[in-house]
């Protein structure tokens, strides 16, 4: 499964960056994301538990950042393994420019699966794989800029840490 997308962040390109590479801002991005640990150099660790149709899984796995130029491109690989439920990898490709507002994230993803979940069907598959990497960037989105003026206050006071890290 294949896809892309864009979206313009209200943000510089070294915030964008710095996020990008952040285990803390990767934790709370990644939907379902349990732990998460390591280094950009390193690469990184973790559990997340995820739903896809009926079948519900944990996947310990690997993270790795390669093909990085500051401020400009990455690619985000990661592989897990669920037990009995199967095994998903892909990667992220990302590449950050310049826009009227800030910054325009741009960004490749390719999936697999195997095991359990390719027996559920490419449709939901392809859906759910989808969802993931628009509620990752959607995440990231807001992780950066912080509040919206909808968000509740308690929302609102934990969406902006970034910004304030930063600053």
């Amino acid at each position: 499964m294949q896809m892309s997308d864009e979206r313009d962040i209200s943000a510089d390109r070294a915030t964008v960056w710095a996020a990008l590479i952040s285990p803390e801002v990767l934790a709370e991005c990644v939907p379902g994301t349990q732990e998460l640990t390591g280094s950009p150099e390193e690469g990184f660790d973790a559990v997340v538990v995820q739903k896809v149709g009926p079948v519900k899984a944990k996947f310990k796995g690997h993270v790795t950042l390669s093909d990085m130029v500051e401020h400009e491109s990455l690619t985000l690989s990661g592989e897990g393994k669920g037990g009995v439920a199967g095994f998903a990898n892909g990667q992220a490709k990302v590449l950050l420019q310049d826009s009227e507002t800030g910054t325009r994230l741009i960004y490749d993803v390719e999936a697999k699966v195997g095991g359990k979940l390719a027996q559920l069907g490419s449709r939901i598959v392809d859906g759910f794989a989808k969802k993931m990497a628009d509620q990752f960037f959607s995440n990231l989105e807001s992780v950066i800029e912080g509040p919206s003026e909808e968000d509740e206050p308690e929302q609102a006071e934990k969406k902006g840490w970034l910004k304030k890290l930063i600053s």
